[in-house]
This record gives C-alpha cells, sequence and structure tokens, in this order.
C-alpha cells in the first residue's frame, strides 16, 4: 500500500473549510471541475478527477500545487468517464502517485485513449489503479478522512465522497447545481442514479455543501428544494 495514504475498509477557486482546503481548477473541452483537497496541518494533498487536457492545463495545475508546497499522495476518481481522467497520465507521472477509484469503473479507464478519439482529442493511457473502492471505506490522506459512497447510475463505478467535519460532498457527476448527470451512456441508468441520490446523499444535512464535476457550488437543501429532477 503506498505510504503516503491510508485506505480502512468499512478557473481558480479556493475553500478553507475546517481542516481541509479545497482548490478548483475548470479543464477541458467539458468545462469538468479538478478538485485539490489538502490537509493544512500535514501539508499532505490528492488530486480529485484530474481533468487537465492539454501541456497548458497541465503546467497551470502543476505551477499551482508546486507552488503551495504541498505533497500530492494520490488520485481519486469519482468515476472514469474521459473529460475527469484525461490528467490521470500526467498527474501520476509529475508526482509519482497511483489512481484510486471503484473498480466497476475500470473499463472506461482503460477505453480513455479511444473514447478520447471519438470526441477529436487525445488521451494519454492512463496507469492501472493501485487501489479499489468499496461502499463504507474510508479514505484518510494526511489527517482528512473521505466516506466513501457508491452512487452508481451516472456510470456503474461512480463514487462521492464525504468529509463530515466540514459538511462537504464531492458528487462528481452524480448531483449537479439544478441538475443530475446523463445517463445515456453506457452503464448509465436513470432509475439508479435518481436512487443512489436520495438513498446515499440525502441522508446528509441540507447545509451540506455539494462540490459536482461540472458547474458551481450547491447545497442538498436547495437541490431537494429546486432540483427538477428530485423534487
Amino acid at each position: 500500500m503506498h505510504d503516503k495514504i491510508l485506505l480502512r475498509q468499512g478557473l481558480h477557486l479556493l475553500y478553507k473549510i475546517q481542516k481541509m482546503h479545497i482548490h478548483s481548477f475548470e479543464f477541458g473541452p467539458f468545462a469538468e471541475n479538478t478538485y485539490v483537497l489538502s490537509d493544512p496541518e500535514t501539508q499532505m494533498a490528492i488530486v480529485v478527477d484530474p481533468g487537465c487536457s492539454n501541456p497548458h492545463e497541465e503546467q497551470e495545475l502543476k505551477d499551482w500545487i508546486e507552488s503551495q508546497n504541498i505533497t500530492i499522495a494520490n488520485v481519486l476518481l469519482t468515476h472514469a468517464h474521459v473529460d475527469h481522467v484525461m490528467g490521470c497520465r500526467f498527474v501520476c507521472d509529475a508526482f509519482k502517485v497511483g489512481i484510486t477509484m471503484h473498480k466497476e469503473d475500470l473499463f472506461l479507464l482503460e477505453k480513455g485513449p479511444q473514447i478520447g478519439m471519438m470526441y477529436g482529442f487525445p488521451v494519454k493511457e492512463a496507469p492501472a489503479p493501485e487501489h479499489f473502492l468499496s461502499p463504507g471505506d474510508i479514505f484518510t490522506f494526511g489527517q482528512v478522512e473521505l466516506q466513501v459512497l457508491f452512487t452508481p447510475g451516472h456510470s456503474p463505478g461512480s463514487i462521492s465522497f464525504v468529509h463530515t467535519s466540514s459538511k462537504s460532498i464531492f458528487s462528481g457527476d452524480v448531483l449537479f447545481k439544478g441538475s443530475i448527470g446523463r445517463t445515456d451512456l453506457p452503464g448509465g441508468s436513470f432509475d439508479v442514479l435518481i436512487n443512489s441520490i436520495k438513498s446515499q446523499l440525502f441522508v446528509y444535512d441540507d447545509d451540506y455543501k455539494v462540490y459536482s464535476g461540472h458547474g458551481g457550488v450547491t447545497t442538498l437543501g436547495e437541490e431537494r428544494r429546486f432540483n427538477p429532477f428530485l423534487k
């Protein structure tokens, strides 16, 4: 197991939140949100869904990380659609780290270069994941603990991460501000996605913030009241 992480079974924006800092970048042709989560106590950090799609975006991410004097411990994937994994090879090579994800999305990660060609842009082959997550796992870097929720429907292996002390949820493309993830891609299911949101995410309080894979930050309360797919 990588010595920088602990896995227990069972556009620039900076948010400074109770023992975890969240910095977001908007990358790629699909305006995907890449997050760098860091522990201010230990300066350990992870990159969530690296979507940097060209040398300029790769350098932007690298320069910012180096300017913060943080140590990247891992790449963490909410799911493996191509817009969320285009930067995996770069981040893994640049910072000598591995990938952690849910096994059900492995086929999407492996097909990244082929899927990129379908959309007309190059995607570097990602390294094989070092760890696979299961529902109920706790992913830890530094002193930060993220609870792992299994939230399929957008993809078969979509997972969300909850940081309870700051009331933050990283939902990938499961839940957006005013919308939900598309379900017409391989392995997608509208009914499964709605069930994932209601049974996994909506058990948390209204004031939990949701950091999505695209678009702005929202709250669970706002989505309960106003999201047209969930009312």
